[in-house]
């Protein structure tokens, strides 16, 4: 009778240590998802902020080629305009010259 009690006891030990062992590993696994989640949301806000330097970056840098670009185009359009000036100038002297001569 006493074997049969130590026996079941036994077994309820086990069991108890089963239940206590499912219960440590499903509170690991929980916690390994909490800590996946938690790093790919810290990859997200890394990702995300990456995003924005580059595209800040990006903005910056077209505003310093547009202010390029439009200088160069100004310095353009007034090198022909002198040139077209210095042209239409001799053009009036050879007509001034042609009529009074």
């Amino acid at each position: 009778m006493e074997l049969i009690k130590k026996i079941k006891q036994a077994e309820a030990q086990a069991q108890e240590i089963i239940e206590q062992t499912k219960a440590e590993a499903a509170a690991m696994a929980e916690q390994g998802r909490k800590h996946r989640q938690q790093l790919l949301e810290e990859a997200q806000q890394q990702r995300k902020k990456a995003i924005e330097d580059a595209v800040a970056a990006a903005g910056t840098q077209a505003l310093a080629e547009a202010e390029s670009l439009k200088a160069q185009a100004e310095k353009d359009r007034r090198q022909l305009h002198d040139k077209a000036n210095a042209k239409i100038n001799k053009i009036a002297a050879k007509v001034m010259d042609y009529l009074k001569g």
